[in-house]
């Protein structure tokens, strides 16, 4: 797998620090802001975080692994604060092998691996910079397959499903 895991992320971590005030959810499946638009899977969530000038939009889609209940996920599509570039983070629950990092597979083919950059109360946070090769992947793809290890030789795989996502991510640039 190559890694999706940029160096780039390190540089713009402190924008995404502040972006975290307002998409961090409380669990796996917490929805938070208010409900702009719904394209098929996906939902268009808005919140101004508490001192935020303006509010903030994502797009978001929490689901849980379709043979362990209790393993969920949260991916949450959002542009950094200068609006120019677009963040993937995913908040997976705690527990997780942090040195294997997430996998993600679109359709049949494997994408990559990005590290975790923190872990909190509520789960460890995966974050990537979009680039244009990644989201064509994204809109062009059926199902994404996030893989999460809780033991070396234990992946988790987590389908979440590509319908909408077009949408939304062209509604997310419209949105504030």
């Amino acid at each position: 797998m190559r890694s999706i895991f940029d160096a780039r992320l390190l540089a713009r971590v402190a924008t995404a620090l502040f972006l975290a005030a307002v998409f961090w959810p409380q669990g796996a499946a917490a929805q938070h802001g208010t409900v702009r638009s719904v394209h098929n899977d996906w939902q268009i969530r808005c919140e101004t975080a508490p001192g935020a000038p303006a509010e903030q939009c994502a797009l978001v889609q929490s689901v849980t692994a379709e043979d362990r209940p209790n393993v969920g996920l949260t991916v949450i599509i959002l542009k950094t604060a200068d609006g120019k570039s677009r963040i993937m983070r995913v908040l997976v629950p705690l527990g997780v092998l942090i040195p294997k990092g997430l996998g993600l597979r679109i359709d049949q083919t494997d994408i990559g691996s990005a590290a975790f950059v923190r872990c909190l109360p509520n789960g460890c946070v995966s974050e990537v910079y979009l680039d244009e090769k990644l989201i064509a992947q994204l809109r062009g793809g059926k199902t994404a397959l996030f893989l999460i290890y809780q033991t070396p030789e234990e992946g988790i795989g987590v389908p979440l499903s590509l319908a909408g996502f077009s949408a939304g991510y062209d509604r997310l640039d419209k949105a504030p």
